[in-house]
């Protein structure tokens, strides 16, 4: 593409500003280098003579109707359409290019979808188990603490405090914010501590709470298949978001105030926190009519 031969360092100037002044996290970086570098591609291959400048809404609306031919999810078009937005929107302000052609463009909308959850039963079930005791200690702090697994892995021992019952914990945009624990989460972790100390012995370990077996700090996608192979025991399709959804729901259901439990998840709008009061009227109702019906 004739001038796309800065495209390249444009590209990294962004990822850059993502990094350094939004501060996120390196997988949602990833994500947006990803989905802009895909749309210049499709660009390049549609004409490859297109200047930077010369890039209409029309390309735009050509680019989505692609990915829709593709059969991408729709909840991944709308992400691809947001990250080439932000992308655009960066050169504009920095004067880069002279108008921003993606300010109207508009993402396929998408149905509101209520997050799946676990019943008290069914996490109950799964923390009978024949689990380890770093299984044990991984699921019941997603559980108990309701933390993201990108804030499970990245907890270090410093932000610890099990007599006080919290944790510290970074989440998007490297928000800090004090979670409280249960005792049993703290006896949990307290038990996984202690075998912990043998493998930071034996490899100097780095200060995270959880480690793999080298001694450094475990992988998202460990977590993964930890609550993934727990589903099965309970035949359900989880993640380790799920037990953040039930965390919510089961707070709320039990009474907890909205704001609180924002204040928990660290939610950066209530608007967030919201979608789970509907979870709680769905489960209170399928609760009240197995009632009736029996």
């Amino acid at each position: 593409m004739s001038d796309f031969n800065n495209i390249s360092q444009l590209i990294c100037d962004y990822l850059s500003y993502l990094e350094i002044e939004k501060g996120l996290s390196k997988n949602t970086i990833a994500a947006y280098q990803n989905d802009i570098i895909t749309f210049f591609d499709f660009i390049e291959k549609e004409n490859e003579n297109t200047a930077l400048n010369e890039i209409k809404r029309r390309d735009f609306s050509s680019y989505t109707k692609y990915l829709a031919r593709k059969e991408i999810n729709p909840s991944s078009i709308v992400r691809k359409i947001a990250s080439i937005k932000g992308f655009f929107k960066f050169l504009c302000h920095r004067r880069d290019i002279e108008t921003n052609p993606a300010i109207s463009i508009t993402s396929p909308k998408l149905p509101k979808k209520l997050p799946k959850v676990l019943t008290i039963s069914e996490v109950e079930k799964i923390l009978k188990n024949h689990l380890s005791i770093f299984e044990y200690a991984v699921i019941e702090l997603l559980y108990s603490a309701g933390i993201r697994v990108s804030e499970l892995v990245e907890l270090q021992l410093k932000n610890m405090d099990l007599s006080q019952k919290v944790i510290k914990v970074f989440g998007k945009g490297s928000k800090e914010r004090i979670v409280p624990i249960n005792n049993k989460c703290i006896n949990a972790l307290q038990k996984y501590l202690k075998q912990r100390e043998l493998t930071a012995l034996k490899y100097n370990s780095k200060p995270y709470l959880f480690l793999n077996s080298r001694g450094g700090k475990i992988s998202r996608q460990r977590v993964y298949k930890i609550i993934k192979k727990q589903g099965e025991i309970i035949n359900k399709k989880i993640s380790p978001h799920t037990l953040r959804h039930s965390f919510a729901t089961h707070l709320l259901e039990r009474g907890a105030d909205l704001r609180v439990v924002q204040e928990l998840l660290g939610h950066a709008s209530i608007v967030t926190t919201q979608l789970y009061t509907h979870i709680s009227k769905k489960t209170l109702r399928e609760v009240y009519f197995s009632i009736q019906e029996k």
